[in-house]
C-alpha cells in the first residue's frame, strides 16, 4: 500500500516558534533569490547563449517559476508544515516520491550555500587585497586549487578558511534563532537592492541603442547558441538566479498566518527578483554588446567601464557581497528545515528532527550541515557543481505541479485557503515549462542528479523505508504524533 501523510495542518509548529510575518517571508524570498546570479550568469548567458534576448530568458525562467510558485501557494496553504516540496511531495504523491525530493533538495541547498560561499571568500580577498590586508593564498583556497608557483612546481591551496568562516557565522546566527536571523536578512536586501537600483539608474543613459540589433542572434548551428534554442539554454542558466523563491515554503511552521501570507510571500517575492531581473539584464545588454561578455568573467564592471561612475564598481562590489550573505543564509535555513521534517517523519535520524529548547531551532541539522557544507566549501571547488542546483529545483517544481492536480483529484472537498485559477491549466503548463528548461541542460548535470538520487535510493532502502513512522505506526493517528514535540 503506497504511504502517504494525512493532508492535514500541523497539529502545532514542532518545537519551532512562530514570529514570521509577510514582511519577513518576502525579504527572505527576494534574499534567498537576488545573489551573485544576477551579477555573473546575466553575462554568460547573454554572451554564450541569447545576446540581448537574455531578457526573454529570464522572463521565461521567471513564467516557469509563477506556475509552480501558484501551486507552492495552494498546497502551503493546505499543508503548513516545515519541509517545502518533501512535505506536498509525501502528501501528495506517497513516502518514495517525497523522500527522493526531499533529497535533492538537500543536495540543491547544500551545494548551492557552498559554492556561494566560496564566491564570497573570492569577494572578500578582493575587498581585503584593496584596504591592503593580504591573506595567505593557501587558506584561501581548496586543494584542488594552484594558488601559485614554488621552484617550478605549483602550489595548492590547503583549505578555503573564509568560506568556512562565513557558514559558521550565518549557521550560528540561524541556530540562535529565526526572528534575529529575518531581521539582519532584511538589512542585507535593503542594501543590494539599492545598489542594484544605482547600477540600472546611473547606467540607463549610457546604454548604446546598437548593442541590441540583432535582439535575437541568429543560431549558429549548434543548439543552445542563440536563436530560439539559445534563449531556452540561457532560461535553464539563468534558472539559477531565481534559486531562493521557493526556500519560503520551508518556513511555514514558523510563519504566523501561513494559510494568507505563503502565497502572497511566494509570488510578490518572485514578482520583485523577476523586475529587478529583467531591468537588470536590459541595462547590461545595452552597455556592453552581448559579444564582448563571452568569457568576460566580471561583466558589470564592464558595463560599469561604459559610464564616468567609477564608484559604482565599489557599489557593485557591496552589492554581490551582501547578495551572498543573504542567499546563504536563506539556503542554510532551507536545508535545515527539509532536513528536520524529512527526520520528524522517521526517515533520516531522530536527533535530526528536536528542537532547542530556548532557541527553536533544529540546532542538530544546523550543526550537520555547518560541518557539511563548510567542508566542501574549504576543500572542493565547488563551483562546477553548482549547475546541479538548477535541475534540482527545477523537479521539485514539476513534483510541486503534480501534487497540486493530485490532491484536487483525491480530496477535492478539502478546504484551501489558496487555490490556483483555471484548474489544471497552471499545474500542467508549469511541468510542461520545467520540463522544456531541464532538458536543455547538460547532460553531465543529468549525471549528477541521477548519480546523487541513486545514493539516496541505498540511503532510504537501508534506513528510511524502515524507519518511517507510516511504517511504524500502520494506521495509528499519524497528524497528532507527527507534529507533536
Amino acid at each position: 500500500m503506497l504511504r502517504r501523510l494525512p493532508v492535514a495542518p500541523p497539529a502545532d509548529s514542532a518545537g519551532l516558534k512562530r514570529v514570521l510575518g509577510l514582511g519577513s517571508l518576502i525579504a527572505l524570498g527576494v534574499g534567498g533569490t537576488i545573489g551573485a546570479g544576477l551579477f555573473s550568469l546575466t553575462g554568460i548567458a547573454a554572451g554564450s547563449n541569447a545576446g540581448p534576448a537574455v531578457v526573454i530568458s529570464f522572463a521565461l525562467a521567471a513564467v516557469a517559476c509563477a506556475f509552480a510558485g501558484l501551486c507552492y501557494g495552494e498546497l502551503a496553504g493546505m499543508i503548513p508544515a516545515a519541509g517545502s516540496a518533501y512535505v506536498y511531495a509525501y502528501a501528495a504523491l506517497g513516502e518514495l516520491a517525497g523522500w527522493v525530493i526531499g533529497w535533492d533538495l538537500v543536495l540543491e541547498y547544500t551545494v548551492g550555500a557552498s559554492a556561494v560561499s566560496v564566491s564570497w571568500a573570492r569577494y572578500m580577498r578582493s575587498l581585503l587585497d584593496g584596504w591592503g590586508i593580504h591573506l595567505a593564498p593557501r587558506l584561501m583556497a581548496s586543494p584542488f586549487e594552484v594558488v601559485g608557483m614554488a621552484d617550478g612546481q605549483p602550489v595548492h591551496g590547503i583549505a578555503n578558511l573564509p568560506a568556512v568562516f562565513i557558514i559558521v557565522a550565518i549557521s550560528v546566527l540561524l541556530m540562535r534563532g529565526i526572528a534575529g536571523s529575518a531581521r539582519m536578512n532584511m538589512l542585507v536586501v535593503i542594501i543590494k537592492l539599492t545598489v542594484i537600483a544605482a547600477v540600472i539608474g546611473f547606467g540607463l543613459p549610457y546604454i548604446k541603442m546598437a548593442n541590441y540589433t540583432p535582439f535575437i542572434p541568429p543560431n549558429t548551428g549548434t543548439f543552445g547558441e542563440y536563436g530560439l534554442s539559445g534563449i531556452l539554454r540561457a532560461a535553464g542558466t539563468v534558472f539559477f538566479a531565481y534559486l531562493g523563491f521557493d526556500a519560503i515554503s520551508t518556513v511555514a511552521q514558523e510563519t504566523r498566518n501561513p494559510g494568507r501570507d505563503m502565497p502572497i510571500g511566494l509570488m510578490a517575492s518572485l514578482a520583485i527578483c523577476t523586475a529587478v531581473y529583467i531591468a537588470f539584464s536590459f541595462v547590461l545588454t545595452g552597455l556592453v554588446n552581448y559579444h564582448a561578455m563571452a568569457g568576460d568573467a566580471a561583466p558589470v564592471a564592464t558595463a560599469i567601464d561604459q559610464t564616468p561612475f567609477g564608484w559604482l564598481k565599489a557599489a557593485v562590489k557591496l552589492g554581490i557581497i551582501c547578495g551572498f550573505l543573504s542567499v546563504i543564509l536563506v539556503m542554510l535555513l532551507g536545508q535545515s528545515r527539509v532536513f528536520f521534517a524529512m527526520a520528524r517523519d522517521g526517515l533520516l535520524p531522530p536527533l535530526f528532527g528536536r528542537t532547542h529548547a530556548g532557541w527553536g531551532t533544529p540546532v542538530g541539522c544546523h550543526l550537520f550541515f555547518m560541518v557539511v557544507t563548510g567542508g566542501l566549501a574549504a576543500f572542493l571547488p565547488i563551483e562546477q557543481l553548482a549547475h546541479m542546483t538548477s535541475i534540482g529545483t527545477l523537479l521539485a517544481f514539476v513534483i510541486v505541479c503534480v501534487g497540486v492536480i493530485v490532491l484536487r483529484r483525491r480530496e477535492p472537498d478539502r478546504p484551501r485557503v489558496f487555490r490556483v485559477p483555471g484548474g489544471a491549466v497552471i499545474p500542467l503548463a508549469g511541468i510542461a515549462s520545467c520540463l522544456v528548461m531541464m532538458v536543455s541542460l547538460d547532460g553531465l548535470t543529468w549525471l549528477r542528479l541521477v548519480g546523487w538520487l541513486a545514493i539516496g535510493m541505498v540511503v532510504y532502502g537501508t534506513y528510511g523505508m524502515r524507519h518511517s513512522r507510516l511504517a511504524t505506526t500502520r494506521g495509528k493517528d499519524m497528524p497528532a504524533m507527527r507534529h507533536t514535540p
